[in-house]
């Protein structure tokens, strides 16, 4: 008589009856497989074995694969709508400094920056009492000053968008929260013919909140968008 437990017929007709349920259970199939590679011996080369050991694993690999670009896809998603409705805050203002005080206030906040500051090229000084006026989001610097501070070297074109880590912040564009900032994200304004640029910078104290292999793509349509309500302003 065989020392085994013999499969009931209760047991049997359910499988008969759903096979998948077998099928689609994968702790049970290795199960399977590997009495069945027991009962043939060490000396028989399963091979149909090892072909499914190979597409198991990059059944796998396929999964990791799929899984990282759904958070992917959700990721990009959630930073769409994090840029539109920093967007939708950014164009409620009516007035200038309001504009200003939102800008380094709720507009920050939905971006999830620390920081965020506007620099502008001018022969006008910021010592002038209707710059103080504009608070500590706004810096008015020499003309020159933009492309000295992305470090541009000459013969390169400037990019749109350039994310980098730092030891810490310029005190010319932080001003008291310079020695905090780890990175930022410094974006070039183009205010149209005949003006001179600007600078407007995300400053966080993450060092790993921006860096260079970083995608642009959504920091561009923010820049695209707020050099279009500057130049509202300029005029």
């Amino acid at each position: 008589m065989s020392s085994q437990p013999e499969m009931t017929e209760v047991l049997r007709e359910k499988i008969i009856a759903q096979p998948n349920v077998i099928l689609e259970d994968q702790d049970l199939m290795r199960a399977l497989i590997a009495a069945n590679e027991r009962a043939m011996g060490n000396n028989i080369v399963d091979l149909r074995g090892i072909a499914m050991d190979r597409l198991e694993a990059r059944l796998e690999r396929l999964e990791d694969t799929h899984r990282s670009v759904i958070a992917a896809a959700y990721e990009n998603l959630a930073g769409t709508n994090q840029v539109h409705r920093a967007i939708l805050r950014m164009l409620d203002p009516v007035e200038f400094e309001n504009f200003l005080k939102d800008l380094g206030g709720d507009v920050a906040t939905i971006l999830r920056v620390d920081c965020i500051k506007l620099v502008l090229e001018s022969v006008q000084n910021d010592d002038d009492p209707a710059v103080k006026r504009l608070g500590d989001v706004l810096s008015v610097e020499a003309p020159g000053f933009i492309e000295q501070y992305l470090a541009v070297e000459k013969g390169h074109p400037v990019r749109q968008v350039t994310l980098r880590q730092i030891q810490r912040g310029d005190p010319r564009v932080y001003g008291p929260e310079a020695e905090f900032m780890r990175s930022e994200a410094c974006l070039l304004l183009d205010f149209g013919e005949n003006r001179l640029p600007g600078l407007l910078v995300m400053g966080a104290e993450d060092p790993h909140q921006f860096n260079p292999q970083q995608g642009t793509d959504l920091l561009s349509f923010f820049a695209g968008i707020f050099e279009r309500a500057m130049r509202r302003w300029l005029s």
